[in-house]
């Protein structure tokens, strides 16, 4: 009920724009452009955590989208999921080797084959303790705006929310990258049922807000290589984020 009320409020009374503070409006075409500036690339953290999947992001996780991003996940500002969903559809369409616009092309071409098999979105979960002071969990709500962007352009993708915290963790803001690696060591683990929400043949990518050491993917992707091998789940083959550390840019 809480999230109705944040909802309707953001859409009636805007205030002012998440990234630059422009009066009202929820998200002004600067910023929007911003989230979604320019083709994704792929990123690569330095002292990459071991098993982290090649990573996609679709903008630097700075100014404009840094704002647009904090204002989501933690001030409640829902309305800005769809755009954020867009920016991480091209992520992960750029992580499929499909055009990142969703309109064909060479790069759509490429990737024609596979275009007919499922595209699961494995979002990496928010700990719960955090998802109850937010009041939504905001890497799972992006997923799910990224999997209706997706099949609006033809993409068939759907979301699973397969992952949870099986132990207590640290905020991560307040550690280095050795601390994240070490804080989220065997913290994440399978839901029940979470079989059957990860066919064999479909293309499996773990997906999350933002990414700036790598080790929350990482241990996401660890808890799927384990399922692959003993339940017969999908691999995960890659990542996509809406956004990373500038630095991390191939």
């Amino acid at each position: 009920m809480r999230d109705w009320w944040r909802a309707l409020a953001e859409l009636v009374l805007p205030g002012e724009c998440a990234g630059c503070g422009a009066p009202r409006t929820v998200l002004c075409d600067g910023c929007r452009r911003a989230v979604r500036r320019g083709p994704p690339r792929p990123v690569r953290p330095r002292d990459a955590p071991a098993g982290l999947p090649p990573v996609w992001a679709a903008a630097p996780y700075a100014d404009a989208v840094r704002s647009v991003l904090l204002a989501h996940k933690e001030r409640g500002a829902l309305p800005l999921a769809a755009p954020l969903g867009e920016a991480l559809a091209g992520a992960v369409r750029a992580a499929l080797g499909e055009d990142p616009a969703g309109e064909g092309g060479p790069a759509a071409a490429r990737g024609a084959g596979a275009r007919d098999r499922p595209v699961v979105l494995v979002p990496v979960p928010s700990a719960r303790r955090a998802v109850r002071e937010r009041g939504h969990d905001p890497a799972r709500r992006i997923a799910v705006a990224a999997a209706g962007a997706l099949r609006r352009s033809g993409t068939p993708a759907r979301t699973a929310a397969v992952l949870r915290q099986r132990r207590a963790v640290a905020d991560q803001t307040e550690l280095d990258a050795v601390g994240r690696l070490a804080n989220l060591d065997g913290a994440l683990g399978l839901r029940p049922g979470a079989r059957a929400l990860l066919p064999a043949d479909g293309r499996l990518l773990v997906v999350d807000d933002v990414t700036t050491t790598g080790a929350s993917v990482a241990e996401a992707a660890r808890v799927l290589r384990e399922a692959a091998e003993t339940k017969g789940t999908g691999v995960p083959f890659a990542a996509a984020v809406v956004a990373a550390s500038p630095g991390f840019f191939v």
